[in-house]
């Protein structure tokens, strides 16, 4: 679907409306979106669309993706949440997972950031240096 100027527009005024803080606040995400469905105006599904699309992006903004070797003690993922919220912001979604194939150490996501301080990550360093 062909998204219109006007659309993206609207869609950016309606997101910006849903932020409290500089993060999306779900209350107001359904408020808007109820008072959207219920008027419906003229080229409302684009705008939905596209608002769909920023939240998406968001969400994945504000998502750290933790991956280790062995699971993590208590303390190990509280240390991790409080520097990555002070070096990120608050209001990240935290996911943590626990991978075999690291061998070794963390992997850390945050956006489009990634932190790897894995023994698999490090071998691929080695391994593409030769």
């Amino acid at each position: 679907m062909k998204i219109s100027k006007k659309a993206k527009s609207e869609a950016k005024g309606l997101f910006r409306a849903c932020l409290r803080d500089g993060i999306p606040d779900e209350g107001r995400v359904r408020e808007m979106l109820s008072a959207v469905m219920k008027t419906k105006p003229r080229g409302y599904l684009p705008v939905l669309v596209y608002f769909h699309y920023l939240l998406r992006i968001e969400n994945r903004r504000r998502t750290a993706r933790i991956e280790s070797a062995v699971a993590l003690s208590e303390k190990q993922t509280s240390d991790l949440k409080e520097n990555l919220t002070s070096q990120y912001g608050k209001g990240l979604i935290f996911e943590f997972k626990q991978n075999d194939d690291l061998l070794g150490g963390v992997r850390i996501q945050v956006g489009s950031d990634v932190l790897d301080g894995s023994i698999r990550g490090r071998l691929g360093e080695l391994e593409s240096k030769f």
